[in-house]
């Protein structure tokens, strides 16, 4: 058992670990606002990972085909919060001692932006779907949790990792926390629009 838990640690930080939009609000928010609510980012998209998981290792097909019916309303609708915090993140303009005042307030919200942006993305059920039945866990209610509970807490670590490295930034950079600003929310745009690009193409 020990075993499950160790491949679904390991997988957990190999699915966090790609930069994406997730990753750059992390970090941005740890340079920010603290390394706190950079992790409190993470947990949220973790905590939506381990949500899919879980419907891939209990075989929720009700729900599992609920999401996936509706999988371009989501996406639509995770470009556009996507964009919206582009542009929030883009524009914004507190100093670090302004920034510093917020943070304890942030975190509710930050959980709860990572975790809609993945739950955005219902594909990761299939994703969790072949793992469990390349393991042989497909079938394996008990070691299916204990796997996707595994994923949960490597994908916490590099959260809770991320945004200890990526803090420490701060003392370097709080003067170009503007600049910070700029060029994350020049990114998750670009994400945002890469999201809009799939909707069309996959309606052409």
């Amino acid at each position: 058992m020990i075993e499950v838990l160790i491949k679904g640690f390991i997988i957990g930080i190999s699915i966090a670990a790609p930069v994406g939009p997730v990753g750059i609000l992390c970090m941005n928010r740890s340079i920010t606002f603290g390394k706190r609510v950079g992790f409190v980012s993470g947990l949220g998209a973790a905590t939506a990972d381990a949500l899919y998981g879980f419907m891939a290792a209990f075989g929720l097909v009700i729900v599992t085909g609920l999401f996936v019916s509706n999988q371009l309303w989501l996406q639509l609708l995770g470009g556009i919060f996507l964009s919206y915090l582009g542009m929030k993140t883009f524009f914004a303009k507190e100093n670090q001692k302004e920034a510093n005042t917020k943070k304890e307030q942030a975190l509710f919200r930050t959980f709860i932006s990572t975790f809609f942006l993945t739950v955005a993305n219902p594909m990761t059920i299939f994703s969790f779907l072949a793992i469990l039945s390349s393991f042989g866990l497909a079938n394996e209610s008990n070691l299916g949790l204990l796997f996707v509970f595994g994923v949960f807490l490597g994908s916490a670590f590099w959260w809770w990792l991320l945004s200890q490295l990526t803090s420490r930034l701060i003392k370097r950079t709080s003067l170009f926390i503007p600049l910070v600003n700029k060029v994350s929310g020049l990114l998750l745009i670009g994400f945002s629009l890469w999201s809009f690009y799939e909707i069309w193409s996959s309606l052409s």
